[in-house]
């Protein structure tokens, strides 16, 4: 009789004991195909990311084939998106690392949308002028009379046309500096040693634009696509607004004009990585866009 209960309880424990392997297999084939499942999603968003990347690739490609002249800003876009491409396939797939790509994308775009629109407004702007000049031109052969005096009117009117009543920079640059103890500001390439930034820039001379107070808006974007600093924002008559860091006053008397501002540290330390400034007029037009790296 104790020999049958031993045998039952045998029994009993070898039966629990295969349950509990074949629950045991169960869990661990579930956990490698959920594993297999989650390596197989971030490899299509990996692919849709380069996807995304190598579209932008294409249209700069097409916007500097369309140029009659060597466009270098849609050159380096360009190039930089070929280096986040290389980067990004060489890169060990994983959620933080492709939604930071995700975000980078989006800057990448409306910075292809911006650029595009000044090819285009340049390319209108030299048609416009080629219309003029060959009506000009038949003007001229109608009317030999006052031939010279039509080429002089004629040139100032292009010379007023070229300048344009519109404020420009004809110097653009960012510099991450760092504060000693006596005051004195060095630059440095280190993103832990960067107190603040320091944003120069030259506003070109033009003899027709109206002097006074003028104020400039600096942009500074992080690796991420934040906007450093208190993020103000500006509109204008139009309805467009943009979220800036700082703004930047300056009297303006029609001469070529040296302005500097800076960018101070925000609460923690400046991130490592890629960050790009832009400028913007009183009117909210693009004036300047620059890039640097902080390592």
């Amino acid at each position: 009789m104790s020999e049958a209960k031993s045998n039952n309880s045998l029994k009993v424990i070898a039966g629990l004991l295969g349950v509990v392997l074949v629950g045991l297999l169960i869990y661990t084939v579930s956990l490698y195909q959920d594993k297999q499942k989650t390596a197989a999603a971030l490899t299509q968003e990996k692919e849709m990311v380069v996807e995304d990347l190598n579209s932008l690739k294409s249209e700069y490609d097409k916007a500097i084939l369309e140029s009659n002249a060597t466009n270098e800003e849609l050159v380096a876009a360009r190039d930089n998106i070929a280096k986040y491409i290389d980067s990004i396939k060489t890169m060990k797939a994983d959620v933080a690392t492709l939604s930071r790509y995700r975000r980078q994308v989006s800057v990448l775009k409306a910075e292809r949308e911006q650029l595009l629109k000044q090819v285009d407004s340049l390319t209108q702007s030299n048609t416009l002028l080629a219309m003029q000049r060959d009506s000009t031109y038949t003007e001229l052969e109608k009317q030999t009379v006052f031939n010279d005096s039509l080429v002089v009117q004629n040139t100032q009117l292009a010379e007023a046309v070229e300048r344009g009543s519109a404020l420009n920079l004809s110097n653009f640059k960012i510099d991450a500096v760092k504060e000693r103890s006596s005051g004195k500001l060095v630059s440095t390439s280190r993103a832990r040693a960067t107190d603040k930034f320091k944003v120069c820039f030259t506003v070109a001379d033009n003899s027709i634009a109206q002097a006074g107070d003028r104020e400039f808006f600096i942009e500074v974007l992080d690796p991420q696509g934040n906007v450093l600093g208190e993020s103000f924002t500006k509109s204008n008559e139009n309805g467009a607004s943009i979220t800036y860091s700082k703004g930047t006053s300056f009297y303006y008397e029609n001469s070529a004009l040296d302005v500097c501002d800076y960018i101070n540290k925000p609460a923690a330390e400046f991130q490592k990585g890629n960050y790009m400034v832009n400028v913007y007029d009183d009117g909210l037009k693009l004036l300047g866009t620059s890039k640097f790296t902080l390592k």
